[in-house]
């Protein structure tokens, strides 16, 4: 569907003012308290003092004052956050009011203005079976809206999911750590399993990874609505499914729930928190779910 400029300032502006809510009630804090910056850096020097470590000596303000000197340190506050964002064809789909699209847009926009609010620089990387966009990162208002709008209007030229490419992306152009959320369905990303746990083994050693799988009901549980025509949004692959039949659904539910099986021990072996989110609940709680964990 294309939208005109005018439709995709109006539906940035309702997911601004729905999720800015949201980011500035709830998250803020809950992302403050999990996403605070993990390094040190260098605030003052001041006299030694019994009990402090001899290691943070400062060895030329010591000669030069005569009298023993410390370096002393503090936490650094500021994040880079980056969103990964899957905008493969699958995320068009929705069986309810939202597509997974919707959904995916809505949970980074209330993550961007959770940092925001942090003061912190947001950055994207738009991601299908290849890189189609990276978006530096940077503060403000302005920039988070930009990144709303790539979200809501971007077209992609790739067919299909490749999450190892956007997270060997991510390793190589943020030399610094970042607070990173990969959104993505994870739909045929099958196929890309061995190279995902490559990618992922170095980029979770580096950055501070975080996966929020975005699904619908359907993509796991098949309605008992007789014969159907259905059809992969990403290969294109067309096939007739009598869904009355219970050996059907009852085989569409377990290969999703092996592949998510699959997925899930992926990520959890490489220390990756994770949320799973359908469009018809509410993301905000498994969110928070997710962020108690931390």
């Amino acid at each position: 569907m294309h939208y005109s400029d005018e439709d995709i300032l109006k539906r940035v502006r309702r997911i601004e003012i729905k999720t800015r809510g949201l980011s500035s009630e709830i998250f803020a804090g809950k992302y403050h308290t999990a996403f605070r910056g993990r390094g040190m850096s260098f605030a003052e020097v001041r006299e030694y003092r019994p009990g402090d470590d001899v290691r943070d000596i400062d060895w030329n303000v010591t000669a030069r004052a005569d009298r023993t000197h410390i370096k002393v340190y503090e936490e650094e506050r500021e994040l880079t956050m980056m969103l990964l964002v899957d905008v493969s064809p699958s995320r068009m789909f929705g069986s309810v009011e939202l597509t997974k699209k919707n959904l995916i847009t809505e949970i980074a926009a209330t993550l961007a203005f959770s940092a925001a609010t942090n003061n912190d620089k947001v950055g994207c990387i738009l991601f299908s079976d290849r890189v189609e966009k990276f978006i530096p990162p940077k503060k403000g208002r302005s920039h988070i809206l930009m990144i709303i709008r790539e979200l809501v209007s971007f077209q992609p030229t790739g067919h299909s999911t490749n999450i190892s490419e956007a997270l060997r992306y991510l390793v190589g152009v943020n030399k610094k750590r970042t607070t990173s959320f990969l959104l993505s369905d994870m739909v045929n990303s099958e196929g890309d399993i061995p190279k995902m746990e490559d990618a992922l083994k170095i980029a979770s050693a580096k950055h501070d990874i975080m996966a929020i799988k975005v699904y619908d009901k359907r993509d796991r549980e098949l309605p008992d609505v007789g014969i159907v025509e259905v059809e992969d949004a990403e290969t294109g692959e067309r096939a007739w499914l009598d869904t009355s039949s219970r050996r059907v659904r009852d085989f569409w539910r377990s290969d999703y729930d092996s592949r998510e099986a699959r997925i899930n021990a992926l990520l959890s072996q490489n220390r990756v928190d994770s949320a799973a989110v359908a469009t018809d609940e509410d993301y905000v709680v498994e969110l928070l779910k997710m962020f108690k964990k931390r």
